[in-house]
């Protein structure tokens, strides 16, 4: 996979410094804006990166390019998602994947024409430990339950409240802590249940941004509920119950660090099939597998998923009031 790097921010400065864990995997180049030049060569000379562009269209004529990572402001993802498409290039895109249910169908019908990679940078549905769940949720029984909170004070809110309104706080540029923090909790619940019958978003709401709320997803004889904030903290983890026992997820669910578990009359287990330190290799590597194995059953697959994710997401914030981007 030999790999262009679209953006310089902090995600692709947390991930960059363990790229060279994940086989197959050649960083070919990065692109930014002009005035992050010095930033992109900062980091093409510290992880051994091919070239580095501040124009679009040349890095995607690149030959030596075969996969964009689309790790740049909410808002663009589509429009760059649908340029690397039609240059001929695979998409791995950063969660939230796109902001509307429309621009998703558009980009997975280029993806099928092209005959290309198109999927959603998620970690939580790559983790070994969240593929035990997968495998072993009837341990619990009769599923009656999911929790999921996920709370974080945001770097960015102190900034926020003073006036300064960056990308995550903004909704023009798709942020908000439901579409951040609080699409793992959604990607976690969907993938164990599927498409649910019903949402509702309550939220708290600042200069037309949800900082916080909590997400209820109907299933007719279960329940989830998913909790998210970005202006204030709180008890991260995520409880499953059943007629039979429970699961409960140690951290947050875009890392999932460990398990425990119990089955009525059973002990306390502890489960950690952890493979990597770093939670995002879990992901790129089998973004590099399905890449060079040109699997585009997978691809359908991984993107059915992501489009139940976006149509609660989508669903949710009108439910809240906040029409999305």
């Amino acid at each position: 996979m030999k790999l262009a790097v679209l953006g310089s921010g902090q995600i692709v400065n947390d991930f960059l410094p363990h790229a060279a864990d994940i086989a197959g995997l050649e960083l070919a180049a990065i692109f930014g804006l002009p005035p992050t030049r010095n930033e992109l060569e900062t980091l093409q000379a510290r992880f051994e990166i091919g070239t580095v562009y501040v124009d679009l269209d040349e890095c995607l004529a690149d030959p030596n390019v075969d996969t964009v990572w689309i790790a740049v402001p909410n808002f663009l993802h589509a429009r760059f998602a649908r340029a690397a498409l039609e240059a001929g290039k695979n998409v791995i895109c950063e969660k939230p994947f796109v902001l509307r249910e429309d621009e998703l169908a558009e980009l997975r019908a280029l993806a099928i024409e092209r005959d290309l990679i198109l999927v959603e940078a998620i970690t939580t549905q790559y983790l070994a430990n969240y593929r035990w769940i997968t495998e072993n949720l009837d341990r619990v029984g009769e599923l009656k339950m999911i929790q999921s909170d996920y709370s974080q004070y945001s770097s960015r809110f102190d900034a926020f409240r003073e006036g300064t309104v960056l990308p995550a706080f903004d909704p023009a540029q798709g942020g908000g802590a439901l579409l951040d923090i609080g699409i793992y909790p959604i990607h976690f619940v969907v993938g164990l249940l599927g498409r649910p019958l019903a949402v509702r978003y309550t939220a708290n709401i600042e200069r037309g941004v949800d900082t916080s709320g909590v997400l209820v997803l109907d299933y007719g004889d279960r329940t989830a509920v998913c909790v998210c904030a970005k202006d204030s903290d709180g008890p991260i983890r995520t409880k499953i119950q059943g007629t039979d026992g429970w699961i409960v997820v140690d951290g947050p669910p875009n890392v999932m660090s460990s398990l425990t578990t119990k089955v009525r009359g059973g002990e306390v287990e502890q489960i950690d099939l952890t493979l990597h330190s770093h939670r995002m290799v879990e992901e790129f590597r089998a973004f590099e597998k399905m890449i060079r194995e040109h699997d585009t059953a997978e691809r359908d697959r991984r993107l059915e998923h992501s489009a139940m994710v976006l149509a609660v997401a989508v669903a949710a914030l009108k439910s809240a009031g906040i029409a999305p981007a």
